[in-house]
């Protein structure tokens, strides 16, 4: 399964278009933007697989850098502090890295 068999591509371009700029991605704009705020549970979970690149179960401050690339491979990968401020918002646990519920629950809050 691909992304865009979840998220419209039209929508995901608008998204990546909105942070093109370095320290300019809003997690939960880029959410919203991309139509992921929208979407059940399930998939989400399914958004989340595809997002977690080792397929540990987890997605891991290595993996959130090149978040937007699992969106559009030619897009920018995040900085230090983009990465750093997605993490800590989707990390409920304090472990360093975001399970599926994390994401699930930063999404729709």
């Amino acid at each position: 399964m691909s992304i865009t068999d979840i998220l419209s591509p039209s929508d995901i371009a608008a998204a990546l278009r909105d942070c093109q700029a370095p320290d300019s991605f809003s997690p939960k704009k880029f959410f919203q933007i991309s139509g992921m705020s929208k979407k059940s549970s399930s998939q989400l979970k399914e958004i989340f697989r595809i997002l977690d690149n080792d397929q540990s179960g987890f997605i891991e401050e290595d993996e959130l850098k090149y978040f937007l690339q699992r969106f559009e491979c030619g897009a920018r990968v995040l900085t230090t502090t983009e990465t750093k401020t997605l993490l800590a918002a989707a990390d409920h646990d304090g472990d360093g890295k975001i399970g599926a519920e994390g994401i699930n629950l930063f999404i729709n809050t």
